[in-house]
């Protein structure tokens, strides 16, 4: 028994980095300005993925990714820990989408992968916190979805069990395949690149990364195959340019701020016991403690 799995994952800015320069003028995202990561809870939906193919070997896992070239670093860094496939979704007409165009064309792009068991994803992505897109996914494909999961328990030939993470406590699931999950942060941690992975994908690249940086290995990537990381246009999913991107896009940002934390006023303590207890003494008085 085997399963084809499809990992739904994406290249986010550090938002732990946040700058003045953080956001443009029409309230997208300057991607430029951050350093680009893989988003923290894609990393624990493709640890789920990478554990169903270790107790079924012959599944197939397949990371799908949008977004500019350089979020094929994605691609690879599933490759690098056990996934089979790739593809990177990338088109200037996908640019500025909010939740509805990115699901729109995560599905499309699923349609031409064809056939899966399982999609699993992170429950949200931390550049937008909105946990929408998996949820979103799976509505337009028409199959079942399984939201805040935890743990696969067990996974049989026409059915899954998981195990939900909740605010009040857990939940098991079961249900039918083929199903879509998404994963909370609670659940288990990606393993770390597998150094036999890493030799072997270290040069793998889109045709576009390829000729933006004169590579020249015609003879390498004939001869191997799978280092030709599989990238997709608007027009090769067949998508509808309409609905993708910002004219896709319903979601509108009114108004953007930038707020930065100053404070008011500092003050110097030494280590002597005195000091320390009427600093205490302060901090409860004013509620900040206690």
């Amino acid at each position: 028994m085997a399963f084809n799995i499809i990992v739904l994952a994406k290249q986010v800015p550090d938002t732990r980095n946040v700058g003045k320069d953080a956001m443009k003028a029409d309230g997208t995202v300057n991607r430029a300005a951050l350093a680009a990561i893989f988003n923290p809870e894609d990393l624990n939906a493709l640890e789920q993925a990478l554990r169903i193919k270790d107790q079924f070997p012959g599944s197939k896992i397949t990371i799908l990714t949008m977004g500019p070239g350089r979020a094929a670093e994605i691609l690879r860094e599933g490759l690098f820990r056990g996934t089979d496939d790739g593809v990177l979704l990338t088109d200037r007409a996908f640019a500025g989408a909010d939740t509805l165009a990115t699901s729109y064309a995560l599905s499309m792009a699923i349609r031409k992968i064809g056939h899966f068991d399982i999609i699993i994803s992170g429950r949200q992505a931390i550049d937008g916190d909105t946990a929408q897109v998996g949820p979103q996914v799976a509505e337009k494909l028409g199959v079942p979805q399984i939201t805040y999961a935890e743990d696969i328990e067990e996974i049989i030939e026409t059915k899954v069990r998981v195990k939900r993470r909740l605010d009040n406590g857990v939940e098991i699931v079961e249900c039918k395949l083929p199903v879509l999950l998404t994963i909370n942060s609670s659940a288990n941690a990606c393993r770390p690149r597998n150094a036999k992975f890493l030799q072997k994908y270290k040069h793998a690249k889109t045709v576009t990364e390829r000729q933006s940086e004169n590579i020249d290995y015609i003879d390498l990537y004939s001869a191997r195959p799978y280092l030709n990381l599989t990238e997709w246009s608007v027009a090769d999913v067949e998508a509808d340019t309409t609905l993708c991107g910002l004219s896709g896009s319903p979601t509108k940002v009114k108004k953007v701020e930038n707020v930065v934390f100053q404070t008011k006023e500092s003050k110097q303590i030494t280590a002597d016991n005195t000091d320390i207890e009427e600093l205490m003494k302060e901090l409860i008085a004013n509620h900040t403690i206690g």
